[in-house]
């Protein structure tokens, strides 16, 4: 089938979301203003760069009690945040932390996580969780829109500080196993991340292939 993005597709649901697929969610957390805490996850999101690291996340529409939407509002406006990473026995907290709450309230204790103060930043990091990156703010990117009135926006910062367990870290490396991390999908799915497999880089000139 084909069919123009801007004009409806004849399915059940928008295959869109079904279709860039798996996506990390980025769980974040951060404090407004006020000191007061939001959590909330992110599955347009995603690491951009290597030196320094930096990661992303994208924001659509206003927040269901007006106004921007939390984490938007508040990484503008605190220029701090942490990304938690979302996993397999974290997946209902995760869930929870996803309810359109109003503005006040605190998602870790709707999704019973435990607060943790982080290192360099204000907003704290999930306890429970394996690995957390702590980020710097630096820039907003304003993207096309259908609503003028609803902002399409790209919020990137800097990881300036990480935590990983020592429980998810063998051999000097992270463990896939151990983490066992979730993604997106399309619709109401997600996906567990627990087979993997390695391919070689190539070089150049590329070498032919034995037999």
């Amino acid at each position: 089938m084909f069919y123009r993005a801007n004009e409806h597709h004849g399915l059940r649901h928008s295959p869109f979301y079904a279709l860039v697929v798996p996506r990390p969610i980025g769980w974040i957390s951060t404090v407004d203003a006020q000191g007061n805490v939001n959590l909330a996850p992110y599955s347009f999101f995603n690491a951009v760069a290597y030196k320094p690291p930096q990661v992303m996340c994208s924001s659509s529409g206003q927040h269901e009690h007006g106004g921007l939407k939390d984490t938007t509002a508040n990484i503008e406006a605190t220029k701090e945040f942490v990304v938690n990473m979302a996993t397999w026995d974290l997946r209902e907290a995760m869930n929870l932390s996803s309810a359109p709450a109003p503005h006040d309230v605190d998602e870790f204790e709707i999704a019973g996580l435990t607060p943790e103060p982080s290192e360099l930043v204000a907003p704290p990091r999930i306890k429970e969780s394996p690995v957390h990156l702590e980020c710097r703010y630096t820039q907003s990117v304003e993207l096309l829109t259908a609503k003028k009135d609803q902002r399409n926006i790209v919020i990137l910062g800097e990881v300036i500080g990480i935590h990983i367990s020592d429980d998810v870290i063998v051999d000097g490396m992270v463990s896939y196993e151990r983490m066992q991390p979730i993604g997106r999908l399309g619709y109401m799915d997600y996906v567990r991340v627990t087979d993997t497999f390695a391919i070689m880089r190539p070089g150049w000139p590329l070498k032919e292939s034995a037999g």
